[in-house]
């Protein structure tokens, strides 16, 4: 995960994953993205295909310190990385806590990946998969 640049910042504490892919991620301050969540995930593949997304919750992680939060930052790139084939969009806003994740339709996924996060990061919490119709 790449901090967004040149017409792609406005809100702080905002981590995006580019749909083209799933680059390393980097400790670089400023993190952002452009306009309002629901406007920026993407409902469609390039394919046009329907998306699945899911959110997971990180209690308190705002409140850490940069290290611990780097480290939690680094377990999700991780997993996103193992499933960068599925996964078309991440967020992760840091004044909430939320990670928002969009990946292609595949069954079973929108837990499966959540549970890998979960191994990684005992205190996150699934909020809601979602199936788009």
């Amino acid at each position: 995960m790449l901090p967004a640049s040149g017409p792609d910042t406005a809100i702080p504490g905002t981590i995006l994953v580019p749909r083209a892919g799933l680059p390393a991620l980097t400790s670089a301050p400023g993190f952002a993205a452009d306009g309002p969540l629901w406007q920026r995930v993407p409902s469609r593949d390039e394919y046009g295909q329907l998306l699945a997304d899911f959110r997971m919750l990180f209690p308190g992680l705002r409140r850490r310190n940069q290290t611990q939060q780097l480290q939690t930052l680094q377990a999700i790139g991780g997993v996103l990385q193992r499933y960068q084939r599925w996964v078309v969009f991440a967020d992760l806003n840091l004044r909430m806590n939320l990670l928002w994740v969009s990946v292609r339709p595949r069954p079973g996924l929108t837990v499966e990946i959540p549970a890998a996060i979960l191994e990684q990061v005992p205190e996150a919490r699934l909020l809601a998969a979602y199936w788009r119709r």
